[in-house]
């Protein structure tokens, strides 16, 4: 009876690890990728997983409004700030943050969470460092893949962190502390 045990867990580790090994060598359905901005001083970074679309209604179905949804695939994405930030009313201390967003029909609320490395379904509110609102948009053209992007304020101090997919961009902007 023991080596039936024995031997049904031998085959069970063998399935499980090998299909875990060949999908490790086939690559994630989302690849993942940084973006990486020097702004005022700060050497700031967003790593996060990218999506398609792949002809899907994303927000309001994929994405579901009034539900905090990490923006992203596989590991939440996070955001690197090696000096402090002012993010709209916000003041967020040098270090790494999970970034959360809760989106609505009208309204989106960009959310900084101090767990910075944990998977982008495993939320937990009692984490939150801070919560700012967004400016959300309409783009002309389908962004197929969920794209984040630091930029600098042309002639001016700060700049803006925004994140575009599928027919949305919503951005907040920013300032670099002393």
């Amino acid at each position: 009876m023991q080596m039936r045990r024995l031997g049904a867990i031998l085959l069970v580790s063998v399935v499980v690890f090998g299909c875990r090994a060949m999908r490790a060598q086939s690559g994630r359905a989302s690849p993942h990728e940084s973006t990486m901005a020097t702004v005022d001083g700060s050497r700031m970074f967003i790593e996060y997983g990218r999506p398609y679309t792949r002809g899907r209604q994303i927000f309001g179905w994929l994405v579901r409004y009034d539900e905090v949804w990490c923006p992203g695939a596989d590991e939440a994405t996070y955001l690197s700030t090696s000096r402090p930030l002012r993010v709209e009313n916000l003041s967020l201390p040098a270090g790494e943050y999970s970034m959360w967003i809760l989106p609505t029909e009208n309204e989106w609320t960009l959310i900084f969470n101090r767990d910075a490395h944990t998977f982008h379904t495993a939320y937990r509110g009692r984490d939150d460092f801070g919560r700012v609102r967004m400016r959300k948009e309409t783009v002309p053209a389908n962004v197929e893949q969920l794209t984040f992007t630091i930029a600098p304020n042309a002639g001016a101090p700060g700049g803006r962190i925004a994140m575009a997919w599928a027919t949305t961009k919503a951005s907040v902007g920013f300032t670099v502390g002393e």
